[in-house]
């Protein structure tokens, strides 16, 4: 029994060394984290702007309208009335193929119409003389029949002849060619000399109508009823940049929606019309689209890198007290570089815009520079001291 005593003695008075040795470390190590230093943090006021709630999409440049020349008889190219990438109107002389065999042609099917038609005539005047032989039976019904239907004949090549006359002139008259639009030619195809086939597959020279122009794109279906809705109450303005440092975009208007969804893509097909009056936009030419069909006034918006997504969903740090206070938000859309909140934040608060992996829910925070939404209002002073060490 006294041994068993002794042993217990010996146990308990270990145990209270050890106690007393460890027992300052760990309360040193609490000190130490209690007294962690504050983790320096940019941060930016909540505010309220007008939004504009927009659509954005990749679009191509199109020609209003394009047609290839192609020459409808054969011959000679004997002259070129314009140069490449030269401006034309509607109905200039852009090109003439050796007119001398159709002209041949129409003065052959004009004297041949003049021979018939006098043909005609005498036979008209037989017609009427063998009538008044007939009633008086001077000749026989068989020989008047015969006279009536060479007459008739005559005046069936007659008509024939008037026929072939019109399709003479057609042929010579399409020596000349014509611009059926106005608009910019493009590469001359074929050179003054070469000989000219009718309705070849290579056009002679393209025009394209470049003003106005159409520039195409594609939207995700789910726009689609957005869209119509707002062309059927009136215009729908689009907005074309040629770069992203473009800022005097070219503006349309909406004019075109495909009649079929794209099964493949689920996008659905759209057009702009644009007047492009200084010619900035160019056929073939990608540019940026974006469609304003509303705006939501007053809405609450953050910087947009001030929103994090966790496992739980979105979220940003709120500056409140000194400490980081974790909240989560509903972020709508995005417009400049800046966010829409629609539900957890209100504009009596600020948010950490940078240094947000230093931090977690209740860590102290050092506001080293305090922003201010561009072209918004301020609406709430820091409650912690602002240290700026950009300076």
């Amino acid at each position: 029994m006294k041994i068993k005593s002794s042993l217990t003695i010996f146990f308990f008075l270990l145990f209270a060394v050890y106690s007393l040795l460890f027992l300052p470390a760990c309360s040193k190590k609490k000190q130490q984290e209690m007294k962690r230093p504050p983790a320096p943090v940019t941060a930016e006021s909540v505010a309220r702007k007008s939004v504009p709630v927009q659509i954005h999409a990749i679009g191509n440049v199109e020609a209003y309208s394009t047609v290839s020349i192609k020459a409808r008889v054969s011959g000679e190219l004997t002259h070129v009335y314009f140069s490449e990438g030269q401006d034309v109107n509607k109905g200039a002389l852009l090109f003439t193929i050796d007119p001398g065999p159709y002209k041949a042609a129409f003065e052959s099917a004009k004297a041949n119409l003049l021979r018939d038609t006098a043909l005609s005539r005498k036979a008209d005047e037989d017609t009427q003389r063998y009538t008044e032989l007939y009633r008086e039976q001077l000749v026989s019904k068989s020989q008047y029949d015969q006279i009536a239907t060479n007459a008739e004949a005559l005046r069936a090549v007659v008509e024939a002849g008037k026929a072939s006359l019109e399709n003479a002139r057609l042929q010579l008259s399409y020596c000349s060619v014509y611009a059926p639009i106005s608009g910019r030619t493009g590469g001359l195809l074929v050179d003054r000399g070469n000989l000219i086939r009718a309705n070849d597959d290579r056009p002679m020279v393209v025009i394209n109508q470049i003003q106005p122009v159409y520039v195409t794109f594609s939207v995700p279906e789910k726009y689609l009823p957005e869209i119509k809705k707002y062309m059927a109450a009136g215009k729908v303005v689009v907005a074309a940049y040629i770069s992203r440092e473009d800022k005097t975009p070219e503006h349309g208007v909406l004019t075109f929606i495909d009649n079929n969804v794209d099964a493949a893509t689920g996008t659905i097909k759209i057009k702009g019309s644009f007047a492009n009056k200084e010619r900035h936009l160019w056929p073939g030419q990608f540019v940026t689209i974006t469609i304003t069909l509303s705006t939501i006034q007053d809405a609450i918006v953050v910087p947009t890198h001030a929103v994090q997504t966790g496992q739980q969903g979105q979220y940003v740090f709120v500056v409140k007290q000194g400490a980081a206070e974790l909240r989560p938000v509903t972020a709508g859309i995005t417009y400049e570089e800046m966010t829409v909140i629609e539900k957890g934040l209100s504009v009596d608060e600020l948010v950490v815009t940078d240094g947000q992996m230093r931090l977690m829910p209740g860590a102290p925070v050092e506001i080293i520079k305090l922003q201010g939404s561009k072209g918004m209002e301020q609406n709430q002073k820091p409650e912690v001291p602002v240290k700026d060490k950009t300076k």
